[in-house]
């Protein structure tokens, strides 16, 4: 797990880093301005890192199937060739996912005005830029946004499926929990991740509001890759020791 976990955390500080950085100098310099090339290459690495991000949530979510519903084989199956070629598979679909999105948007022409209602290149904002008939590009960015999302959703809960049913078998309660905690970080990550990114991209054009996709965007570009480390750093053991000594000594001095 904690190999797949570092690679999710190596996509979402790319993913980050190819959003925050630009915003926080157009902010700190007063120079708001994006070339067509740099808004195009902006939204092709941001694209794919999101993708990467689901796919790599779905193998997590494989992992855990294994390692709960197959303890005994998991080193077997689990092995470092497969993880190579789902990692490998992940990032080259995430690739393949932002290209498309690309150019799905970015063969339109833009006559309209050039100023981007957002704080980067996002699908929804470039879009409503275009002029003529963008319905097949809107249905173009549908479909691949499905592709994604819910396919690697469905695969994930599948496999949570077969996990819960295996949960369910173990006789004794403290095995239960101490099944399930293995997954509640994962669980919890998929959640937010997965909510924010269907209520941007798998809704119609005419729900779009300007203040919350901005607000949810903040959530799921600077929030989220800020809240994982956390979430999946909670079931460390030395981690709970810590933060149990902590509060402990903080009841203790307010005593």
């Amino acid at each position: 797990m904690y190999l797949f976990l570092s690679f999710l955390s190596f996509s979402e500080t790319c993913y980050t880093l190819g959003i925050v950085p630009r915003m926080l100098s157009g902010l700190a310099m007063g120079d708001q301005h994006i070339s067509y090339v740099g808004c195009a290459a902006q939204m092709f690495f941001s694209a794919s890192w999101a993708c990467t991000n689901c796919f790599l949530l779905a193998v997590m979510g494989f992992d855990r199937y294994v390692a709960i519903c197959a303890p005994l084989h998991y080193d077997s199956r689990m092995n470092p060739i497969l993880c190579a070629q789902l990692i490998g598979l992940s990032f080259l679909n995430g690739y393949l996912f932002g290209l498309g999105m690309t150019l799905v948007i970015f063969h339109l022409p833009f006559c309209s005005s050039h100023e981007i209602q957002h704080f980067f290149c996002d699908t929804p904002p470039v879009l409503s830029l275009a002029c003529g008939d963008t319905g097949l590009s809107e249905l173009g960015i549908l479909i691949l946004s499905l592709l994604v999302l819910l396919v690697s959703f469905l695969f994930i809960t599948i496999s949570y499926v077969f996990i819960l049913a295996a949960i369910l078998r173990i006789p004794s309660v403290q095995g239960r929990k101490k099944a399930f905690s293995t997954c509640a970080s994962h669980l919890t990550v998929v959640i937010v991740h997965y909510g924010c990114a269907s209520f941007m991209y798998l809704r119609p054009k005419a729900s779009y509001s300007l203040e919350r996709d901005q607000l949810i965007a903040v959530t799921y570009t600077v929030v989220t890759p800020l809240l994982n480390p956390i979430v999946y750093s909670l079931r460390n053991r030395a981690v709970q020791t810590a933060l149990k000594n902590v509060f402990q000594r903080r009841l203790l001095g307010k005593g």
